[in-house]
């Protein structure tokens, strides 16, 4: 049993067939429902084409190099969907999953259904989260998280607030501007990152480095990776750097962290200038490891002017915005998801909320996760990476399954022979 038919679940199904097991998948609501449902219209993925490697199915159009929008994600994953071929039920809910003598229950929408094996493929964002003041916003003002921006236009006219510059808040915070809105940008403790460097896409040069392929279990605090925001850059126009400081010299208004939120008044802390530094220093170290590792390897590449930025903050308190005189039309809320598993009643996880697992097993005999956040590489959430957690998840089981047909079978000849 698979729940969930995104990019994740549909690589197990598709390496459980490869072992010879045919699981059933559910699905609550269709196919690439998420990517086509709960992306603004101009999102475009950050990594480049060609680490759209889901198994036995990798990219095959003619911009390697080049970064799919929308629409082009949703027809790559329902195109892959139907290579698998995997029985698929579209519009089935799980609501309830608890372990029962060998193996599980699963309540849905469609009935109760029984599974000795189950791979949760729900992956890990599911709540939007938001500031603890956001209620105390006027009712004037309207509220949406990232997942439900659409698109410049069908907001009202005014300023809008964009709260979290991680890549959701710093490309929905350009895709405003460059529509020529008034934006507010509450900038946080995001990295970010260069897009080229030295003559390739710096996600050539990390995969080349092995960055990528990197397991969880090789950091030195494997906590602290799973919980670090992406770095902000972005796809779009054939892929470039997202530098606010350079969207400050335009017009864009940056703003520390929110800290104060009342009906008259919007107040915000005084660390942008350490923000956007903290933001530039991640920039240079992985500028600085890529230059570490053309040395080593003796690679001829161009070199680059050092980095220098080209806006600073002025020196003054910000005095945040006054809803009196500057009245908001919207306020995007960027600040992240968190996890809800509480449909899962089995003893899996870590006191947070997130399941504890090696690898996507857990301890609870026949339970697994693939699609999660760092499950065990970089890549294990994303196009690139989760096939191999696909491919490992499908043997385990397929190991657990051969175990148990044996043991069948011994305890068969044993009843045989002392009949």
């Amino acid at each position: 049993m698979v729940i969930g038919a995104g990019q994740a679940g549909l690589s197990a199904a598709y390496a459980l067939q490869q072992q010879g097991i045919r699981p059933l998948v559910l699905e609550k609501n269709r196919v690439a429902y998420a990517w086509d449902q709960q992306r603004w219209d101009s999102f475009c993925l950050v990594t480049p084409n060609w680490q759209c490697r889901l198994p036995d199915f990798p990219y095959s159009g003619n911009q390697p190099d080049g970064f799919m929008g929308k629409a082009s994600i949703v027809d790559y994953l329902q195109r892959f969907a139907q290579h698998v071929n995997a029985d698929l039920r579209e519009g089935v809910a799980v609501s309830r999953l608890q372990p029962i003598v060998n193996g599980y229950r699963l309540d849905t929408s469609e009935g109760v259904i029984e599974a000795e094996h189950v791979i949760v493929a729900t992956g890990g964002y599911h709540i939007p989260r938001r500031h603890p003041f956001a209620e105390r916003l006027p009712a004037s003002v309207q509220q949406l998280d990232a997942r439900s921006y659409r698109n410049p236009e069908a907001l009202p006219d005014g300023p809008v607030l964009v709260v979290g510059n991680g890549q959701s808040g710093s490309q929905i915070a350009e895709d405003l501007h460059l529509a020529g809105r008034c934006v507010h940008l509450s900038v946080g403790r995001a990295p970010r990152s260069p897009r080229r460097y030295r003559g390739k896409d710096v996600v050539d040069w990390l995969d080349r480095m092995g960055y990528y392929a990197m397991p969880i279990s090789d950091h030195t605090d494997p906590r602290s990776v799973r919980a670090k925001t992406n770095h902000y850059l972005t796809g779009r126009d054939g892929g470039r750097e997202i530098d606010l400081r350079q969207r400050a010299l335009e017009g864009m208004h940056l703003h520390g962290r929110l800290s104060t939120i009342s009906r008259e008044h919007i107040g915000f802390a005084d660390d942008l200038a350490n923000n956007l530094d903290q933001a530039d220093a991640v920039y240079c170290r992985i500028r600085t490891s890529i230059d570490s590792w053309i040395e080593q390897e003796g690679i001829d590449a161009p070199a680059e002017p050092a980095y220098s930025p080209c806006w600073q903050p002025p020196p003054m308190e910000d005095p945040g915005i006054d809803l009196s005189s500057q009245p908001l039309a919207a306020v995007i809320w960027c600040t992240g998801y968190r996890s809800d598993f509480s449909w899962i009643e089995a003893p899996v996880f870590d006191g947070s909320g997130l399941p504890a697992h090696d690898r996507g097993v857990t301890q609870s005999a026949g339970l697994y996760f693939i699609g999660l956040p760092w499950l065990h590489t970089w890549g294990s959430g994303r196009f690139c990476g989760v096939s191999d957690d696909a491919r490992y998840l499908a043997q385990v089981i397929n190991l657990r399954l051969q175990r148990r047909d044996a043991c069948q079978e011994r305890l068969e000849c044993t009843a045989i022979l002392g009949s």
